[in-house]
């Protein structure tokens, strides 16, 4: 007999790279016969508009999911880092939180699935009897690292100070130099390393843990997980890999991007693709030494280009003066066989547009995942969060990438560097390889998708672990109906 339908609340914390994939899960819930509410906390300490236009974009493209804006007070520590502020703001949404499970028609919200950083719901969840599950939008490698965090750090300096030293992770899995650690728990004393461990902490507490992964790519940290290596002496949550959820390139009728026209123009896998995610931004002198590189090597790009963080910090945002920021004649040389975009690009139709044949990527897992589903090699230049830790398992365990060097400690990549990894990639055996490894990791995302496959299967175990929960509703009598 089919499982009952269900209600499921998703509880996404701020930012575009947390609520994209939310989204894709809400989509997926969707298909499978589900009803889902994605609650939004509003007007958070460092919201920003890329974000109110990415939640505008996805409510208006996908009307079938209910999206709920959630107004919570800000931190009263206005002077706190934002990691702080932002914990500080999802604490105090709990009430507006706990009004919206209890506003739900019976029989209420089966289970709410929050957020890596979401992790104070866990009360409202407790208080009301909700299963909570967390939805890691990241690597499942990433995940047994963070779970880890909280046993191997308190026996290590801070990261930064330990430089190019290696960090053991549990399991066998590949070791981290302490420079690709996140920037936030880099500095054990700080204020955004005792809110990330603590958040890592919970994540424990929670009923299993939904991966944005597939078995095939994360065997060994999959196995770390399952065996409690990364956990000692306590219970491991369940991780169920339901991914790869992509953004699958549908843009809810809009107007065709002009740059999609130009590559189909271009000949099969034969452009280089430039973009670095919502918060991807470089200096006026880095632009340029991007620029020299492509041009020296001569090959064909498509290039999304943001300002200088320095002139996003003005009061009103403007589009980059591309020839002001890139060397003077940059754009005429190259004409015909590159493309600059100012801002923003379609990045999921344009990984899957046959035209392209490389990605250099900030190495967002969102990015990592679409990438293998079109069957693409990377070139992997982190810039924040977990990025860092990405680029590690892709090039060295997962073999789907190639790193840039020289981006560490906020230094710069050289020109040369970058026509260099860009010719390795399009031209060299070494490339060929790459090649052949995304065309075996996209038919394994593709098997994973597929009927029976491993991530129907976990979805599948999912639903059974909470149709066998102690509480898969809440009891509305036992609770004060507060309202919204």
């Amino acid at each position: 007999m089919a499982p009952a339908k269900k209600t499921f609340v998703l509880y996404p914390s701020p930012g575009v790279g947390h609520l994209n994939p939310m989204a894709e899960l809400a989509k997926h819930l969707l298909r499978h016969g589900h009803s889902v509410v994605v609650a939004v906390v509003v007007d958070p300490p460092d919201g920003d508009a890329i974000s109110a236009i990415a939640l505008a974009r996805l409510a208006a493209t996908n009307p079938s999911i209910a999206f709920r804006l959630l107004p919570a007070p800000p931190s009263p520590d206005t002077a706190a880092h934002p990691v702080k502020r932002s914990l500080d703001t999802l604490r105090l949404a709990n009430p507006v939180l706990r009004g919206l499970l209890l506003s739900l028609p019976a029989p209420g919200a089966h289970a709410l699935l929050l957020d890596m950083f979401c992790v104070d719901a866990l009360d409202v969840a407790s208080e009301l009897a909700v299963p909570a599950y967390f939805f890691f939008a990241s690597a499942a490698s990433d995940l047994a690292v963070f779970l880890n965090l909280l046993y191997s750090y308190p026996d290590l300096p801070s990261f930064k100070d330990m430089g190019e030293a290696l960090v053991h992770t549990p399991g066998s899995m590949p070791p981290v130099r302490a420079l690709d650690m996140p920037l936030s728990i880099q500095d054990r004393e700080s204020d955004p390393s005792k809110v990330r461990l603590y958040q890592f902490s919970r994540i424990a507490e929670g009923k299993g843990v939904l991966v944005n992964s597939f078995d095939w790519l994360e065997r060994t940290a999959l196995r770390a997980l399952a065996d409690g290596v990364c956990v000692p002496g306590r219970p491991t949550p369940r991780v169920f890999c339901i991914g790869p959820l992509v953004n699958d390139g549908g843009d809810g009728g809009e107007k065709r991007h002009e740059c999609l026209a130009w590559l189909d123009a271009q000949p099969r896998q034969s452009v280089v693709f430039l973009c670095f995610g919502s918060m991807g931004a470089f200096s006026a002198a880095q632009l340029k030494e991007i620029a020299r590189g492509l041009e020296s090597s001569g090959q064909r790009f498509l290039w999304a280009v943001r300002n200088p963080p320095e002139e996003q910090m003005q009061s009103e945002p403007t589009e980059p003066d591309i020839e002001r920021l890139l060397p003077a004649g940059f754009l005429e040389r190259t004409r015909g066989r590159g493309m600059v975009v100012k801002n923003w690009v379609p990045q999921a139709e344009v990984v899957r547009h046959e035209a392209v044949g490389a990605f250099v990527t900030h190495c967002g897992w969102n990015s990592t995942l679409e990438a293998i589903m079109s069957g693409l090699p990377m070139i992997c230049w982190p810039l924040y969060a977990e990025q860092g830790l990405n680029k590690v398992f892709m090039v060295e365990e997962m073999k789907i990438a190639v790193a840039l060097e020289g981006y560490e400690k906020k230094g710069m990549v050289s020109a040369e560097e970058v026509e260099a990894k860009v010719r390795l990639v399009m031209e060299t055996e070494e490339g060929k390889k790459l090649r052949d490894m995304l065309v075996l990791a996209r038919k394994m995302a593709l098997d994973a998708i597929g009927d029976a496959g491993s991530t129907e299967m976990a979805f599948a175990e999912f639903l059974g672990d909470l149709e066998n929960s102690s509480g898969g509703e809440f009891s509305r009598s036992s609770c004060m109906t507060d309202e919204l």
